[in-house]
């Protein structure tokens, strides 16, 4: 089994190189990521290994298709870069639905607590051996209201962490899970509720057209003045120019982003000695009360020996014949996880 793996990073040839010697996969590692440009270069393989910010639209699918490939393994758990509606059929689509999330999770609680507490701040004064404690002054997170949306594995592992702190939690979520609201210090609240009672917003949901620009400039002005947002989800959920409204209107207190809607071109790569094209991110980094980190939040040795353990198995298992529980298909109009059923080819 060959594999061409695109949009290559050394932290990832440490754990894939592990597991497909156990499992007997071939693995060609590219930097450059996938597109319709690049897409030859998977010419003579058996499937293709992308990651987030590759693109597998319809031309991309077509060509792979062209050349005998079947299976475009997800090294990720979105898949919102995918033209799902035209891959089926053509190509099974595996994921890692869920990796680590803890790592998520943890990362998003470390910068809420890097904002809130001026850690950065503090951090480059005491280089410059500045012990002076003006403008550090940050709040307690005990007894603060946060709005969780999306309560899916990392959405509830991050409650959890909340509730650690004595933080009292509103959460939405299209499909609520059971026995989550205990009517206490864990609520299911509609999204209008969520935005005007919480002084902390962390977004844990997945990228579809209905979360597309979830926060939008109407939304941010529902919210608390003073709000805190973090998103390390997907960076679409949030309007880049709304928020960057909000903030110079001080409707928004700070932001944490971990994620970034046009962070295709700029995110896992060395910019520092290029000019930053993106006006509206420039801006961004700019701002005091910003923290920009880039797509790092699932970056811990558990949740990347977790990706390439499950995406090798899902490729085997395809390569193989086999049933794949993290297959996806577009069926009935809608995104489905195949499961054991197989009923998309």
């Amino acid at each position: 089994m060959k594999i061409a793996f695109f949009d290559t990073k050394p932290y990832d040839r440490i754990a894939f190189e592990q597991y497909a010697a156990m499992y007997g996969v071939t693995i060609k590692y590219f930097e450059t990521k996938l597109n319709e440009d690049t897409a030859d270069l998977a010419n003579g393989f058996d499937g293709v290994c992308v990651f987030v910010n590759d693109t597998v639209n319809a031309a991309v699918i077509d060509k792979l298709y062209a050349m005998g490939i079947r299976v475009l393994a997800l090294r990720c758990a979105g898949f919102n870069h995918v033209d799902m509606k035209h891959a089926y059929g053509k190509l099974h689509v595996v994921r890692v639905p869920a990796y680590s999330p803890y790592a998520v999770a943890e990362h998003t609680m470390a910068l809420l607590l890097t904002s809130v507490r001026r850690i950065h701040k503090a951090y480059l004064r005491s280089r410059d051996f500045n012990f002076s404690l003006t403008g550090l002054t940050g709040f307690d997170l005990h007894g603060k209201t946060v709005g969780v949306v999306g309560t899916g594995k990392i959405g509830r592992v991050f409650i959890d962490i909340c509730r650690g702190f004595g933080m009292r939690v509103l959460a939405y979520d299209k499909y609520p899970t059971p026995d989550l609201d205990n009517g206490d210090t864990v609520r299911y609240v509609d999204m209008d509720t969520l935005l005007l009672e919480s002084d902390i917003i962390s977004l844990h949901c997945p990228l579809t057209e209905e979360t597309y620009h979830l926060l939008d400039a109407a939304a941010f002005e529902k919210c608390k003045t003073g709000v805190v947002l973090l998103n390390t989800s997907r960076g679409a959920l949030v309007d880049a120019e709304g928020l960057l409204a909000a903030i110079k209107s001080r409707k928004v207190g700070a932001a944490c982003l971990d994620v970034y809607e046009e962070e295709g071109d700029v995110f896992f790569e060395d910019n520092s000695g290029h000019i930053m094209e993106d006006d509206t991110l420039a801006r961004l980094i700019s701002m005091p009360n910003v923290l920009v980190t880039s797509h790092q939040a699932f970056l811990t040795q558990e949740a990347l020996s977790n990706i390439a353990e499950t995406t090798v198995v899902n490729i085997v298992e395809v390569l193989s014949g086999s049933p794949c529980a993290n297959e996806l298909c577009y069926r009935n109009g809608d995104i489905q996880d195949c499961g054991k059923n197989r009923h998309c080819f």
